[in-house]
């Protein structure tokens, strides 16, 4: 009954803790497949540049990363209020906002495959408020798994505080096109945020948005990411050159526009095994992440103590360490 359901949301901590995970394109897009979605991925924006976003064409959503100055958080927007039909979760637990962020974006999203998971989890919370969504999400064993089979591997565990004045804070957002509008869906504030109106060119109208938004911060702040969820691109490079191969194949030999098909499938075909190489690369990066290093380093340890060389290795590593001190007190200006 639903009695139970808010008791069982309501003890959502005592679940289990969400691990932080390194924000990059290649674990997204991996944490997204591993939950069951198709022909989506996740790739990072190095420019606001319209036509490069609209390269990776359809983009579902932006996610944004930047510091909280001062480790405050003004949630204050003149402009939210609740939208109906729309996805939105509160952010009720660490660690977690950036998969929250990909959430909000993938539950708004038009033409994906949510897979089983996602398909189950949002006929589940239609209809409660973003703050028992966020408590839902807590609550996924199956969401939590798959964020926490990124956890770096640590040979020590760190008790967790409360961010002081002076740490380094940051948080994700999420900005999406819904109905013919820009949101922007921040699990910090009560409700989504309404940008204004964007037509079917939701890109031209998104960018200044978050021009702005980065526009905030100090002219040194550069501690920023950008990342666009879109469609699966090594995929879509490959039904491209499927279809240009099928459209060479039907045009006689000579034919006027049989020199520009090829061209245009070459590029495509290039754009295809780019796409492969960053699997490859993406894969072998994860695969490090995950690995636990620190029985090699033991036993690395322990050779270099066994032969006799652990200790001149650290006294050389000393004696460089108190040059470089000693170089960079000699450069620097005597105060008067």
């Amino acid at each position: 009954c639903l009695t139970r359901i808010f008791l069982r949301l309501t003890t959502a901590m005592s679940a289990g803790n969400w691990c932080l995970i390194e924000s990059d394109p290649g674990v997204f897009t991996e944490l997204v497949q591993k939950i069951g979605v198709e022909d989506v991925q996740v790739e990072e924006l190095y420019t606001l540049d319209e036509e490069a976003l609209k390269r990776l064409s359809p983009v579902h959503g932006l996610v944004f990363l930047f510091k909280i100055a001062g480790g405050t958080y003004d949630t204050s927007d003149p402009i939210e209020h609740d939208v109906p039909g729309l996805f939105f979760a509160k952010q009720v637990i660490t660690n977690a906002c950036a998969t929250q962020a990909i959430l909000n974006i993938l539950m708004n999203a038009q033409g994906v495959e949510l897979g089983p998971v996602l398909s189950n989890f949002k006929s589940f919370t239609e209809g409660l408020d973003p703050d028992t969504k966020g408590l839902t999400i807590s609550n996924s064993e199956e969401l939590r798994t798959v964020h926490n089979s990124f956890a770096r591997q640590e040979s020590f565990t760190m008790e967790q505080r409360q961010a002081k004045e002076d740490d380094d804070v940051f948080h994700f957002i999420a900005y999406i096109p819904y109905e013919g509008r820009v949101y922007e869906l921040d699990g910090i504030k009560r409700a989504p945020v309404d940008h204004g109106a964007c037509g079917d060119d939701w890109i031209k109208s998104v960018i200044p948005v978050v021009q702005k938004r980065i526009e905030r911060y100090q002219s040194g702040e550069i501690r920023f990411n950008l990342m666009a969820v879109c469609q699966d691109q090594l995929s879509k490079h490959q039904e491209r050159a499927a279809e240009l191969e099928g459209q060479i194949l039907s045009l006689d030999e000579g034919a006027d526009q049989l020199g520009a098909l090829q061209a245009e499938l070459q590029q495509e075909q290039s754009l295809a095994r780019s796409e492969e190489d960053k699997r490859k690369r993406w894969q072998a990066e994860n695969q490090r992440r995950k690995h636990n290093y620190v029985p090699f380093f033991l036993e690395l340890l322990k050779s270099l103590a066994q032969k006799e060389m652990l200790m001149p290795l650290v006294g050389e590593a000393k004696r460089k360490a108190e040059e470089r001190v000693a170089t960079a007190m000699a450069k620097k200006p005597a105060t008067q």
